[in-house]
C-alpha cells in the first residue's frame, strides 16, 4: 500500500478546469508559508518595539527564511504532510506548527516564538496574506480585461445590434454598448477588490481578543502598539480592533471577489449566447473541440467562467452564515468553516478573471452576422419607436394594430410591406410633409435603426472614460448630463453606417 506521502494531491483541477494554473497562490503549501511568516513577523514586531533581543529576532528570522513582509518565508523547511496530519487533534494547523518552530531554535529565541498569540491570530493573518496575493493578481487580471473592453466598445461604438430582452429581439443598440456594459461591470468590481486588497487587516488579540497576555508581557502602552508593529512587518492594513468574531474582513472580501466572479460572469453568459450556431455574432479566438463532433466550435472559455459564476455566490453565502454565528470569542465550527470556503472563492476568482482576460482580448465579432440578425425583423425592431413617433397622429391603437399584423407574418413576413403600409398612412404623409420630406424618405428614416439607438454612443464614452480614471480623477465620473443634448439626441449621435471595423488591438492602449 502506498504512504500517505506517495499518494498524489487530492485536488489538482481535474475536476476544476477554470482554476487550472491560476491557483497556485493559495495552495496549502502557500498558506503554510503564510502562517510560519505570521509568526516570524511577530517576533520582529516585538523587535521593532524593543521588546525581543535583536540577536533573537534575528536567529528566528533567519532560520525560517524570512525575506520580508511582501515576500515572507519559504525555505522555512516545515514538512507541509506531517503537519496537515498533526493539524486533525487541535482542529488547527498552528498548534503544531508552534512546536515544530520551537524545536528548530534556541532558548533564547524560543520564548518569542508565538509569544502571546493564540492560533487565531495567526490563521487570520495567513489568511489576509494568502488574500493579499491573490487579489492582486486578481485587481491585474481584471484591469487586462478593461484595456480591451475599452478597445472593443470604441471600434465598435457605432455598430448597431439588436439588443434583446427576455430571450427576444427588442430595440436596436450597439455592439460599443454591449462591450461598454460588460466595461461598465468590470470596473466597478475592479474598483471594490482594490479596495478591499488595501484595507486587509492583521489579526492579533491574544486568546479572547483583550490583548491581556501582550499587556501582562511588554505593558499596557506596548501591547496596545504592538498590532501595527505587527502589521506593519507583514504590509497589512493596521487593525482598529482584534476582529476574532467581528467577521467584517472576511465577508466584504468575499463579496468583492463574488462581485468580480459575476461581472466576468455576464460576460461569459453573453458571449456563450450570442456565439450560438444560429445567432454567431461573436466568436471565441481559440474555441474547444467536441470529442464526438469535431466541427464544433465550442466557446470553452465561456463555459468554464460561468461554471465560476454558479458556484461563488454559494461560497460567498457561506462566509456570511459563519459570520453570523460567530458565537462567543472564538467560534465552535463556524471560523473553520471559512477556511476552505475563502480559499475555494479566491481560487474561483483567480481563474474566472484570468479567463475571461484571454477571452475579451481575442473576441471576434461577426459583422455580417450583427446586420443579418439585426434585420431579421425588418422593422420590427423599432416598433417602440414606430408607436412614439406615430402613435399621437395616427392613433396608438392603429399603430399597435399595425406593428401586430406585421409581426403575425412570421419569416415570410416583407418589410418593405410594412414600408409600403407606413408610407401610404395619411398622417405620416403630413408628419413628412412638415418635416420637408417625401412619405418614402420619411419612413426610411424611421425606420432604420441606426435612428433609433437613442444615448448609445454617449454611454459608450462616459464608460470608457471611466474606466480610464484612477487614484484622485476617479470622484470626477463622467455623468449623461455633462452632454450637451439637443432635441433628444446627443449632439454627437452615432450613425451605424460610419461604425469603424478597427481590429480589436488598441494602439493607444500599447503606448
Amino acid at each position: 500500500m502506498p504512504s500517505d506521502r506517495d499518494r498524489p494531491p487530492l485536488d489538482e483541477g481535474l475536476l476544476s478546469p477554470v482554476t487550472v494554473g491560476h491557483d497556485e497562490t493559495v495552495t496549502d503549501a502557500a498558506y503554510l508559508d503564510a502562517l510560519v511568516t505570521a509568526e516570524v513577523a511577530l517576533a520582529r514586531a516585538y523587535g521593532e518595539l524593543g521588546l525581543a533581543p535583536a540577536a533573537v529576532v534575528d536567529e528566528i528570522e533567519t532560520e525560517f527564511g524570512w525575506r520580508g513582509g511582501l515576500r515572507g518565508c519559504r525555505d522555512h523547511g516545515v514538512d507541509l504532510t506531517a503537519l496537515v496530519s498533526a493539524s486533525v487533534a487541535g482542529g488547527n494547523p498552528v498548534i503544531p506548527l508552534v512546536g515544530r518552530l520551537k524545536e528548530r531554535v534556541s532558548d533564547d529565541a524560543r520564548a518569542w516564538v508565538h509569544r502571546g498569540a493564540t492560533s487565531q491570530d495567526i490563521v487570520d493573518t495567513a489568511l489576509m496574506l494568502l488574500a493579499r496575493t491573490a487579489t492582486s493578481k486578481v485587481v491585474a487580471a481584471l484591469a487586462h480585461t478593461e484595456v480591451s473592453l475599452r478597445s472593443l466598445a470604441r471600434s465598435r461604438r457605432d455598430e448597431v445590434a439588436a439588443a434583446r430582452t427576455l430571450t427576444q429581439h427588442a430595440v436596436p443598440t450597439t455592439v460599443g454598448l454591449r462591450a461598454a456594459v460588460w466595461l461598465r461591470g468590470v470596473t466597478r468590481a475592479k474598483e471594490r477588490v482594490q479596495v478591499v486588497e488595501q484595507q486587509l487587516p492583521a489579526q492579533l488579540g491574544g486568546a479572547a481578543g483583550t490583548l491581556a497576555s501582550f499587556s501582562e508581557i511588554a505593558g499596557s502602552d506596548a501591547a496596545a502598539d504592538l498590532p501595527a508593529a505587527f502589521a506593519r512587518e507583514l504590509g497589512l492594513a493596521v487593525p482598529d480592533a482584534p476582529w476574532h468574531t467581528t467577521r467584517w474582513p472576511i465577508t466584504e472580501l468575499g463579496d468583492a471577489l463574488v462581485q468580480a466572479i459575476d461581472a466576468v460572469g455576464k460576460i461569459a453568459g453573453d458571449v456563450a449566447t450570442l456565439s450560438r450556431t444560429e445567432i454567431g455574432e461573436l466568436a471565441e479566438g481559440s474555441g474547444g473541440g467536441s470529442s464526438a463532433m469535431p466541427q464544433k466550435r465550442n466557446p470553452a472559455a465561456s463555459v468554464l467562467i460561468r461554471s465560476a459564476a454558479l458556484r461563488a455566490p454559494q461560497l460567498g453565502a457561506t462566509l456570511h452564515l459563519a459570520a453570523a454565528l460567530a458565537v462567543d470569542e472564538r467560534p465552535d465550527g463556524a471560523w473553520h468553516a471559512e477556511w476552505p470556503t475563502l480559499r475555494e472563492l479566491l481560487r474561483l476568482a483567480l481563474g474566472a478573471t484570468a479567463h475571461a482576460a484571454a477571452l475579451v482580448a481575442d473576441l471576434h465579432v461577426d459583422t455580417d452576422a450583427v446586420a443579418r440578425n439585426l434585420a431579421a425583423t425588418g422593422g420590427l425592431v423599432v416598433a417602440e419607436r414606430l408607436s412614439l413617433v406615430l402613435g399621437p397622429v395616427a392613433g396608438a391603437e392603429a399603430v399597435s394594430r399595425l406593428v401586430s399584423d406585421a409581426a403575425a407574418g412570421g419569416d415570410g413576413f416583407d418589410p418593405d410591406h410594412l414600408a409600403s403600409a407606413l408610407a401610404g398612412m395619411p398622417e405620416v404623409a403630413a408628419l413628412a410633409a412638415e418635416r420637408g420630406k417625401t412619405p418614402e424618405a420619411f419612413v426610411a428614416d424611421l425606420l432604420d435603426p441606426a435612428n433609433y439607438t437613442g444615448l448609445a454612443g454617449v454611454l459608450v464614452d462616459d464608460a470608457v472614460a471611466l474606466s480610464g480614471l484612477t487614484g484622485a480623477g476617479a470622484g470626477a465620473r463622467p455623468r449623461l448630463g455633462a452632454h450637451h443634448v439637443r432635441s433628444g439626441r446627443a449632439t454627437h449621435a452615432p450613425n451605424a453606417r460610419d461604425a469603424p471595423q478597427s481590429p480589436l488591438s488598441d494602439p493607444e492602449e500599447n503606448a
